[in-house]
């Protein structure tokens, strides 16, 4: 691993520990030459999954962009940042086990209305008028309807 301070290429691993609930490892290293550390991660590096658009064009799959959904979605309401990662985490991982290379936005909707439905109802309920881009009031009270049915 090739130091950050001086770019001397060996170093040794002082610390190692899980990370990301295990999903990575967390080092320290400290180089051979400064005697500087520094810290790297170790991830298993995932085949790259494409996501359809509703208009039939295809980019790379990014959390980032189910992450800021949630967010905005979970603006000012009792939600926690770690609560909307954990979800975003968890979609990301039930698309990966899927071992389907490419994903429709129509799935990984679907699968951000069922988390924050558990979650915080009226986040669900953000995310479903723009996801399902309701139309009008009926369509609104429509959704609203089915939420109270299944408590």
């Amino acid at each position: 691993m090739k130091c950050p301070y001086c770019g001397y290429k060996e170093s040794k691993v002082v610390d190692s520990r899980p990370a990301d609930e295990g999903s990575s490892i967390r080092r320290r290293r400290e180089c051979l030459q400064c005697e500087n550390r520094f810290t790297t991660y170790e991830t298993v590096e995932s085949l790259p999954m494409v996501v359809i658009k509703k208009d039939g064009s295809r980019q790379s799959f990014d959390r980032s962009k189910i992450l800021r959904g949630i967010q905005r979605s979970c603006e000012k309401r009792p939600v926690s940042v770690a609560d909307m990662e954990r979800m975003a985490a968890e979609i990301e991982q039930e698309i990966q086990n899927a071992l389907e290379r490419e994903v429709s936005t129509e799935a990984i909707g679907e699968k951000v209305m069922e988390k924050l439905k558990v979650a915080d109802e009226v986040a669900y309920v953000r995310f479903a008028s723009v996801y399902r881009q309701f139309k009008d009031i009926n369509t609104f009270m429509s959704e609203l309807s089915k939420l109270l049915q299944d408590k």
